[in-house]
């Protein structure tokens, strides 16, 4: 086990027991793992076995497996992992479900965990039906079948989407105490393939007085938002695969607005039409919501981009040290500036802070996984990741940001998550 490193390779690169990078690197390293504290088997979920079984000859060495399936599905053993849903009482289809994240690894949201974010529940679109139209201030308004789209080129690109609301606990008064994707999980990373907006939007031939395009979706809510033109002839993709597959009808089949780096709303699922104009709508979603009321009185508008944003998915709240040992500290980091440039690691409660290793690959507007090697000697400490992307934007602490822009705002936080290890294992959430 881990014990029996060298103390060469238990190089400390900071305080609370952070060790060197590189010893990540070094083969044959077995790292201990904060357990899941008080987790339920799902019913549906197998028992696990107690007996004991011989790993030269497990039974289902012995038997004939199952037969191939049209779709296939997650291990019954993994069951537990799936969106945590937090529904409307008063409207079903308004709501919104977490992806796990503290469950996951890699870069890659399967596209069965990824968030929702619904106004009025998830359309059951016939794609035979259904058309995006382009019009307003354009020469030529056009009309698309789902049919006409499929036979234009395609680019694929990997970016997150992460909803403005995500991590709006952060603006309590007390810290939340739930597994991490629970109040994090408004955020997931896919590989989405689609027309470059771009294309289309020259055949239409923008009058010159466009500089807005009112997106509307085809759900019960015609979920819509005003866009800069710019963004939407820059990087803007017109998706119609996610992860290889047609988009999911909860992720916005049978096509939605991709924009990469900028808050969910903006990427509009159910994409059925695209309005220029020379100004914003002003609709609800860009007054009465998704908005930021200040200290000041004013409030922050069309705040698009999302900042530096890092968490620790482990050890995180739900799991439980094991005690003193090395163990390895991971999470994520993303930003829509542009790639993760480092992620600094505390073990302190920001005393001293070390940078942790970036995995590949590192891509923009992408979700980042970060790790770093600690030595838990059994004592209290305090675990915080800080992200600086590419342009400098560092994820500031919570009190910085709460001083900023208050408590009312409740879009758009970035801080820094911070959780204690007490010297009993216990793992919780707390503002340090």
């Amino acid at each position: 086990m881990s014990r029996d490193l060298s103390s060469d390779e238990l190089t400390p690169v900071a305080g609370g027991g952070l060790l060197d990078r590189r010893l990540l690197l070094k083969s044959g390293v077995v790292f201990a793992t904060a357990a899941a504290a008080g987790a339920t088997t799902a019913s549906a979920e197998p028992a696990p076995s107690t007996s004991v079984v011989d790993p030269a000859s497990p039974p289902w060495m012995h038997a004939t497996g199952k037969p191939f399936t049209g779709y296939g599905t997650p291990s019954p053993f993994e069951r537990r992992v799936v969106r945590n849903i937090a529904g409307n009482r008063d409207l079903a289809g308004n709501g919104v479900s977490w992806t796990p994240l503290e469950n996951l690894e890699g870069i890659i949201t399967p596209s069965g965990l990824h968030f929702e974010r619904h106004h009025n529940g998830a359309p059951e679109i016939d794609p035979a039906q259904h058309r995006l139209l382009i019009h307003g201030l354009v020469k030529q308004p056009l009309s698309f079948t789902v049919e006409n789209l499929l036979r234009y080129p395609m680019r694929s690109q990997i970016c997150f989407i992460e909803c403005g609301g995500n991590s709006n606990a952060g603006w309590h008064e007390e810290p939340i105490q739930r597994p991490l994707g629970s109040f994090h999980g408004l955020v997931s990373c896919s590989e989405w393939t689609g027309i470059p907006l771009a294309v289309l939007l020259d055949q239409a031939a923008p009058d010159p007085k466009a500089t807005w395009v009112i997106a509307e979706g085809a759900d019960a809510a015609a979920m819509n938002v005003s866009l800069p033109l710019s963004k939407l002839m820059d990087d803007a993709i017109l998706a119609l695969y996610q992860n290889g597959e047609r988009i999911r009808p909860e992720n916005g089949y049978p096509l939605r607005l991709v924009l990469p780096g900028w808050e969910g709303v903006t990427n509009v699922k159910w994409l059925r039409r695209l309005e220029l104009a020379s100004e914003p709508a002003m609709t609800r979603n860009e007054t009465a919501k998704y908005t930021e009321l200040m200290p000041s009185g004013h409030a922050r508008q069309f705040t698009f981009v999302m900042e530096a944003k890092s968490l620790i998915t482990s050890p995180s709240w739900g799991q439980k040290m094991r005690g003193p040992n090395i163990y390895e500290i991971k999470g994520l980091a993303w930003s829509g500036r542009g790639r993760i440039a480092k992620v600094e690691v505390t073990a302190d409660g920001g005393a001293s802070w070390a940078a942790a290793q970036l995995q590949e690959p590192i891509l923009p507007r992408c979700f980042t996984r970060f790790r770093m090697p600690w030595s838990w000697s059994g004592a209290p400490a305090i675990l915080k990741s800080r992200a600086t992307d590419e342009t400098g934007n560092v994820q500031p602490e919570r009190d910085v940001l709460v001083k900023e822009r208050g408590r009312d705002g409740y879009f758009h936080y970035n801080g820094i998550l911070s959780w204690s290890v007490e010297d009993d294992g216990t793992i919780r959430h707390v503002y340090a």
